[in-house]
């Protein structure tokens, strides 16, 4: 295991998966420099970030398309080590839009390890997908399922683990770890930090609690005639804080040259309607929800083999989906419409408050 005393560069850290990360980071002693182009994100996070951990970040507002501010940053920062997150993310819209996913999934990826290339930068996390599964052959899914993913945005988490894995045979410095999220929910404790979409939510979570707040008249189900118990879709939902943890177990274990793929997930299956259930409970508020039909793409079942992260890195997921639920109300009900209009000074009385009773 690496003793980590370096400079972490975390691209799209000032969203929902990167502020956690950043969290994660620097609660460890780790410095960090966040690249983000904004598109998605709201810098404010990172400000809360800082407040929480109480230790200052660098922020650098840039894409991973431009090869050449990549590579100014790695160089003037010092950074060590990459925290992959950048790109865009919603399955549906990757089949409306492939070619703008392609361009900043792919091409950006190949952006960054070029610069990182040029400044002799040669450990990377990258965030990677379970999408790359596809339709499950069998469950739960271990990382040597066969790989056939359904949507763009899965063919180019797919097309970059290939690229990565060509770029580790071509020079033996390269120490990767793809890490295959299963689905980030729930926020950070203190309710200072948490998923903030533009525009409609491509995840489940951020719509059940829009709903409960009332920003939203009904909760739209993809389907109940599933073979399932409930006839809902089946998903491995994982707390955002452990799936942080995660990233951080992950540089410390990089200790040897190539590429190490890790499933982040719980290994348990939750429905659809037992997560609105389990949000019903945790907030106290009704949820109504209207059956609509089967999305194309989506499966029936899909949770994860967490058997090798736990092997490879000494990690596991702790929180449970009634956690990762109240959490994430916690997050709704501080802020009713997200980053928009926040007071850094009230931010930092709270963190304050947080950091008394932690």
């Amino acid at each position: 295991m690496r003793k980590l005393s370096e400079m972490v560069l975390v691209t799209g850290g000032a969203g929902y998966i990167g502020s956690h990360v950043c969290i994660a980071l620097l609660d460890a002693g780790l410095d960090v420099v966040v690249l983000d182009n904004l598109s998605n994100s709201n810098k404010v996070s990172l400000e809360r970030v800082q407040s929480i951990c109480r230790r200052a970040l660098a922020f650098r507002h840039a894409d991973i398309r431009h090869e050449e501010a990549i590579h100014d940053v790695l160089r003037s920062c010092g950074v060590t080590a990459v925290i992959h997150l950048a790109g865009l993310k919603a399955v549906g819209d990757s089949n409306v839009r492939p070619l703008t996913y392609y361009e900043n999934n792919l091409l950006g990826t190949m952006r960054l390890v070029s610069a990182m290339k040029r400044a002799n930068v040669k450990t990377l996390v990258f965030s990677s997908s379970a999408t790359v599964y596809g339709i499950p052959k069998y469950l739960p899914l271990d990382e040597k399922h066969p790989l056939c993913p359904t949507n763009p945005y899965g063919r180019t988490k797919l097309a970059i683990e290939e690229m990565l894995k060509d770029l580790c045979r071509s020079d033996d410095g390269w120490r990767i770890a793809n890490l295959r999220y299963f689905n980030p929910v729930g926020a950070h404790e203190s309710g200072l930090v948490g998923e903030d979409p533009l525009g409609p939510p491509n995840n489940l979570l951020p719509f059940v609690a829009q709903v409960a707040i009332g920003r939203r008249e009904t909760l739209q189900i993809w389907g109940n005639d599933y073979d399932t118990p409930d006839g809902t879709g089946v998903r491995d939902f994982i707390h955002v804080v452990d799936l942080a943890s995660g990233h951080l177990s992950a540089l410390r274990h990089l200790s040897r040259p190539g590429v190490l793929t890790v499933n982040l997930g719980t290994g348990n299956g939750s429905s659809v309607l037992n997560v609105v259930r389990t949000f019903e409970a945790a907030s106290g508020r009704s949820v109504p929800y209207e059956f609509r039909e089967r999305r194309a793409g989506d499966v029936a079942v899909c949770y994860a083999d967490p058997t090798f992260a736990i092997e490879a890195l000494g990690w596991k997921s702790t929180r449970s989906l009634e956690q990762m639920c109240a959490d994430h109300w916690r997050w709704q009900l501080q802020n009713p419409d997200g980053y928009h209009g926040s007071e850094l000074a009230k931010v930092r009385e709270r963190s304050k408050h947080f950091r008394r009773h932690a």
